[in-house]
């Protein structure tokens, strides 16, 4: 399950960025997890509140959007939406893309106190 280390890698750079404001805890912390990115988010949920306990994130509100994944055809050079990696160019059917966007996986903001 390496949504875990997922949660703890959040809760590492929400203490540095909360460091570095002089801040004591974080209110809101909004994520952006795109859809290719590998994370089941119902393990995310299952591992959070272990993740952020006593930790500034403990009490704060988690807001998360998520990218759809797009793609553009090498052959054709079709920009689509994909759900799945291995999801063919609806055009001319080639399976050769380079991924645009939908595997970011980043904290966005912090709201700290």
């Amino acid at each position: 399950m390496h949504e875990l280390s997922v949660a703890l890698g959040i809760v590492k750079i929400a203490e540095n960025e909360t460091k570095k404001a002089k801040a004591k805890s974080v209110e809101v912390i909004e994520l952006e997890i795109g859809l290719l990115a590998g994370i089941e988010m119902s393990s995310l949920d299952y591992v959070w509140p272990s993740a952020v306990k006593d930790t500034v994130l403990e009490h704060a509100e988690k807001k998360i959007t998520f990218i759809q994944g797009k793609a553009k055809c090498i052959d054709c050079d079709t920009v689509f939406n994909i759900k799945h990696l291995y999801d063919n160019c609806p055009t001319c059917q080639g399976n050769f893309k380079g991924i645009l966007q939908g595997k970011e996986l980043r904290v966005k903001a912090l709201e700290v106190v």
